[in-house]
């Protein structure tokens, strides 16, 4: 990998957001993977050690769309996808007051096969440390990291009077090319 500034958003990859369902009415339910579908951002690359790399992201909290779900009694819709992204939006991120969603490094360790990057991530007006772990192969990063909704002062979204209720935790998957600026 080439010291350097690099390029991040929808060209470059992918950025989901996984979501689990769980109470007695759980099986009526989805599982979820909604994609971020407007973002930027840019890590800077310092291969003499991860220490001096860091990482910018920035979302726009309107444009999560719900690509799959699995599970349930019947058939996600795409009438059902329209009213989960409405509640996403306005209920669950509040989009209109919080349009963005920010995450920058604060300290990056590990090494290629196991990167750890440490930063701060400004979710729905609160901003709060999360770690996303990662592999580095060429020019291609990879990783996941756990949300846990209510620490950003998120209430999981339940249905079918509380019995039906999304874990507090959701999982962020990204798979990216780094693009040289």
């Amino acid at each position: 990998m080439d010291p350097g500034s690099y390029s991040l958003g929808p060209d470059s990859g992918s950025l989901l957001i996984h979501t689990t369902r769980t109470g007695l009415g759980a099986k009526a339910g989805h599982d979820l993977t909604i994609e971020v579908t407007r973002w930027r951002g840019e890590a800077v690359v310092d291969p003499t050690g991860p220490a001096g790399s860091s990482v910018t992201l920035e979302l726009d909290a309107g444009s999560l769309e719900v690509r799959k779900g699995t599970g349930g009694v019947k058939p996600l819709t795409d009438g059902d996808r329209r009213e989960i992204q409405k509640i996403m939006r306005e209920k669950v991120l509040q989009a209109g007051r919080h349009p963005t969603i920010t995450f920058r490094s604060t300290r990056i360790s590990g090494d290629p096969e196991s990167l750890q990057v440490e930063g701060d991530l400004s979710l729905a007006g609160v901003t709060r440390p999360v770690t996303v772990s990662g592999v580095l192969a060429g020019d291609r990063v990879q990783g996941t990291a756990t949300v846990t909704q209510t620490l950003w002062g998120i209430r999981p979204y339940s249905g079918l009077f509380g019995a039906l209720k999304l874990n507090d935790d959701v999982t962020v998957r990204f798979d990216l090319s780094l693009i040289p600026r």
